[in-house]
């Protein structure tokens, strides 16, 4: 039976209000930043209410790149980049874990587990302690200032493939045994009952994968000297830190929310997808 506290609902609704203020308030004055022009942002007080200069702002950013300098590259190429980056990192993530845990699972070959625990083990590595050695590969290689040396680098995952060797074991005998009796071989096997019973798994990940190539910083900043191959997460960081000038925060602002934009908007698109590849516990 469930208790009806009215108390309890009103505060619950609170906390959630509350919070939701905190987490959209930067984001709102963000947008409201975007919308005016330079004078404005830097005479007190700070405005809270939108201006009447989001159209020429954004075509600036988007069209000529910050404050139209020369050299300066245009916004919609830094996001391009960023895409062609996170939707590299998320495919090939997602293509390697999950042959990886496919081989693990439903092969057996020699030292099979240690090879699963020396791919797990890598989770305690942090990026910072391997990049080095691994610019000295992509360096020698002569990858750098390319989308290989943004992409390649970054696409294997040690938590991907735990997550589908988990979701494979969890997967009945009698499919596999029924499949084997059909006369399907492994891989018709993975494509025709494996794959699509992972697809809320792999719509989870690819959320989760996107969101983390999209926000790269270290790496791009290392191996990328052309701004051509700038993303825009780096892009935004190289124009806050000036020292000769006073930033234009309307178009520094206006280039955050772009950048902001597909990382929310693939949330809200696989939304449902998402949740379930998480909490989802029958397959």
């Amino acid at each position: 039976m469930v208790e009806n506290r009215p108390w309890l609902t009103a505060f619950s609704h609170l906390v959630v209000i509350l919070g939701l203020v905190v987490i959209a308030f930067p984001v709102w004055m963000t947008f409201v930043a975007s919308t005016h022009d330079q004078a404005t942002m830097l005479r007190p007080p700070v405005p809270i209410w939108p201006g009447t200069h989001l159209y020429e702002n954004y075509r600036e950013v988007i069209l000529n790149g910050y404050g139209g300098k020369v050299g300066s590259v245009p916004l919609w190429l830094t996001l391009f980049n960023s895409m062609v980056m996170a939707l590299g990192i998320v495919f090939g993530k997602l293509l390697i874990s999950i042959l990886a845990a496919f081989a693990i699972v439903y092969f057996r070959f020699p030292l099979r587990m240690t090879f699963f625990w020396a791919i797990f083990v890598t989770l305690m590595l942090p990026v910072e302690v391997r990049i080095v050695p691994t610019y000295g590969v992509v360096a020698s290689l002569g990858m750098l200032d390319s989308y290989s040396g943004l992409i390649i680098p970054l696409i294997a995952s040690a938590t991907a493939t735990f997550l589908f060797r988990q979701f494979f074991l969890s997967v009945p005998d009698e499919l596999t045994e029924a499949a084997r009796v059909d006369g399907a071989s492994p891989m018709r096997f993975f494509w025709d009952i494996l794959l699509p019973m992972s697809r809320t798994s792999i719509a989870a990940l690819f959320v989760i994968q996107f969101i983390y190539g999209w926000n790269q910083y270290l790496w791009p900043l290392l191996i990328t000297t052309k701004e051509s191959f700038y993303t825009v997460v780096v892009t935004v960081s190289r124009q806050v830190q000036v020292t000769d000038a006073v930033p234009q925060w309307n178009l520094l602002m206006a280039m955050a929310m772009l950048a902001m934009l597909p990382p929310v908007l693939v949330v809200m698109f696989m939304q449902r997808q998402f949740v379930r590849g998480l909490v989802e516990t029958e397959k």
